[in-house]
């Protein structure tokens, strides 16, 4: 049976800042839902979520990807919820909604999207990934390392249905005119696959294939706000579904790289940068706006009906991961906006710096001494 998971997610209002959804609001994306998809029958199940201050959808059903019905779903879910936090005075009531009306499907239009078709295995197992205060990127080197490494996934020595490796799909996520992406293969093309990975806020994971049997691996939503909107509207807190086990990576292979708690983009104001802590399903970030945190809750899956998700960062384990995490925000934070803990000019996200940079550029000026040394010294060089 082909079944398609379709996970969409989108702030759309806050308790106390950018802290978490009010319950009244997850429940009333939950009830519309409910009403508009499964009793009609549109979806086969559904969960509703939330990390930090964004509500994520994870659906089921056999409507294929990019289907108009299931992306308008989820839509008009988000704007019942948005009805809600305006109702409640929310922070940022409809922030991920940057269109005003829906056009066909859901890309383009603010929320992330991230979904795969798949021939149901005997035992499906898949993990649905969502992070808060970062971008896409943020899954760039957890995704590299599972997929790629046998330091954190030995099944690509010991699996014979991993041992051709797996095709990454990348996208230039800074290009607008299009989606612009290359296909390059594990392990041969490793060192392109690391150089163009290194830069998570152009180059970005699309899609993971398996090369022994084709299929679809793992999904990245791939949105980044500041490309719609044109202006701050919110980091892209982007959402990851990966396929477990068989011919694909173990759990634990996929959540092994997620306990080095790498830097990302993000944090506060979506300017900094900070250490991405696994974290507990419904976990506000709130130091500092951050750190940048990401939840992940493992599903089984039999004819499109879902299981209760395990939660596989809650563990003692990641408590102690937390803690390291915890230490290397506040070292870094520290260094307030001084050199890297701050992210470089074009990925700014509040236009108040570039307003006040080109105000002071046009007062520096260049001392008429040193220009007069300058055009000596050309002068005997000429000579």
């Amino acid at each position: 049976m082909k079944t398609t998971i379709s996970v969409i997610k989108a702030d759309i209002g806050a308790v106390g800042g950018h802290l978490k959804p009010s319950e009244k609001l997850k429940q009333r994306v939950a009830d519309f839902v409910a009403e508009n998809g499964l009793k009609k029958r549109l979806l086969i199940d559904y969960f509703v979520s939330s990390t930090g201050d964004d509500v994520s959808i994870l659906m089921t059903h056999t409507k294929g990807t990019l289907a108009s019905e299931i992306h308008k779903l989820a839509w008009e879910a988000f704007m019942a919820g948005t009805q809600v936090a305006k109702e409640q005075g929310l922070y940022g009531a409809g922030q991920d909604l940057l269109k005003d009306a829906f056009s066909g499907n859901i890309k383009g239009m603010g929320p992330a999207v991230a979904e795969i078709e798949v021939d149901e295995r005997p035992s499906e197992s898949f993990l649905f990934f969502a992070a808060d205060k970062t971008d896409p990127g943020a899954y760039n080197l957890p995704l590299y390392l599972s997929f790629i490494d046998p330091m954190h996934c030995p099944g690509l020595m010991l699996s014979p249905t991993m041992k051709q490796g797996f095709k990454f799909v990348i996208m230039d996520v800074n290009y607008t005119e299009g989606d612009r992406i290359i296909e390059l293969n594990a392990p041969e093309d490793l060192y392109d696959i690391a150089s163009l990975l290194r830069d998570n806020q152009r180059f970005v994971i699309e899609a993971i294939y398996s090369r022994t049997t084709g299929d679809l691996a793992a999904v990245v939503s791939t949105t980044r706000l500041h490309n719609i909107a044109g202006k701050y509207t919110g980091k892209d807190d982007p959402v990851a579904l990966v396929r477990v086990q068989s011919q694909f990576p173990a759990t634990g292979e996929v959540l092994s790289p997620y306990a080095i708690g790498h830097f990302v983009a993000g944090t506060m104001r979506g300017s900094h940068v900070g250490p991405l802590m696994p974290v507990k399903a419904n976990t506000m970030p709130t130091y500092f706006d951050g750190p940048p945190i990401v939840c992940g809750l493992a599903f089984s899956m039999h004819n499109g009906k879902l299981t209760e998700p395990a939660d596989v960062f809650e563990t003692p384990f990641w408590d102690h991961v937390r803690d390291k995490v915890a230490a290397k925000a506040i070292d870094l934070r520290r260094q307030g906006f001084s050199g890297p803990a701050m992210l470089n000019i074009s990925e700014l996200e509040y236009g108040g710096i570039t307003e006040r940079l080109n105000r002071l550029d046009s007062k520096f000026v260049v001392r008429e001494e040193k220009r007069e040394v300058v055009k000596a010294a050309e002068k005997i060089l000429r000579k």
